[in-house]
């Protein structure tokens, strides 16, 4: 068994992400440094970018390709308000096949570009009673259910060119943004629909059952969705700043009686109602990101 984890981590090592990032940059009209991620219907963000070059993941060399309704499969280049920007629009996740390196490949190549900021945004089922359908959660904190299991995307020989081999994750979601997140938000108008919590991944396809939904509340979950937490490990392991933003797009069944079900169209369809306002949240937030000085050479702290 361990062979195989050595054998499947190197596949997606160092050498890999950088013959990716270089053959990126030489094509790329900037240098990111900021990167963004897109959930479910939540594409949009990428629309936003000015002086577009596109590359479908398919062309991409050692690239994953996206599977899933609702996740373009494109890698978009361009500037947002003044910054240069990498948007992924379309992510992987372990219900896809894929083994947990290859899910989470994208952030250490973001990492080679020169990314110092990753934005991550996702769509999750809401746990916390008090969130409503079309809610945005700042995520505060994760609960890696996968990760109890071992399942976990630093496993296999540590890559020493990124990271320690034992990365801190009790400020794996950088206060400051969080904070300005919050600032924008009130500006913006948005308070009364902004929420902040802990997001609980787990690993899907399936939707959750509802002794699950009330377990995961106890554990102190907010949220819960199939994505995010693997690419955040990752990212703070090479030392790039995390925000990530969840959208509740539907509200997890707590109760036997209820004939409510979830569903992904429900998802696609709450994404889309709340797009525009996530789009100027992030845009606004890319606007004042001092990039340059806030991680020098892009060194995180590690516990």
């Amino acid at each position: 068994m361990s062979t195989k984890v050595v054998q499947g981590s190197r596949r997606y090592g160092y050498e890999e992400c950088k013959a990716t990032a270089d053959w990126l940059l030489d094509q790329a009209p900037v240098r990111p440094l900021v990167g963004i991620v897109c959930g479910s219907g939540l594409g949009g963000l990428a629309d936003m970018l000015k002086d577009q070059k596109i590359f479908n993941y398919g062309d991409i060399p050692n690239f994953p390709k996206s599977t899933v309704h609702g996740h373009a499969g494109r890698l978009v280049f361009g500037t947002l308000k003044g910054k240069p920007c990498v948007c992924m629009q379309g992510r992987f996740h372990l219900y896809e096949g894929y083994p947990i390196q290859k899910i989470t490949m994208p952030m250490r190549i973001f990492k080679l570009m020169g990314v110092k900021t990753v934005i991550l945004t996702n769509a999750a089922g809401g746990l916390n009673q008090d969130y409503k359908v079309g809610d945005v959660m700042i995520i505060k904190d994760h609960i890696n259910m996968p990760g109890f299991a071992g399942i976990n995307p630093l496993s296999g020989p540590n890559e020493e060119s990124f990271g320690t081999r034992f990365p801190c994750m009790s400020d794996a979601y950088d206060r400051k943004l969080q904070q300005l997140a919050q600032e924008v938000g009130a500006e913006l108008g948005y308070s009364d629909f902004l929420r902040e919590g802990v997001y609980c991944v787990l690993g899907g396809p399936s939707f959750e059952t509802i002794a699950e939904c009330r377990m995961l509340t106890r554990l102190g979950a907010d949220a819960v969705g199939m994505s995010t937490v693997h690419e955040v490990i990752v990212a703070r392991h090479c030392g790039m700043q995390v925000f990530a933003l969840s959208l509740i797009t539907n509200q997890a069944v707590m109760d036997y009686d209820s004939h409510e079900k979830a569903n992904h169209e429900e998802v696609l369809q709450t994404g889309e109602q709340r797009s525009l306002q996530l789009v100027k949240l992030v845009s606004t937030m890319v606007a004042r990101l001092d990039v340059a000085s806030d991680y020098t050479n892009g060194e995180a702290h590690h516990c």
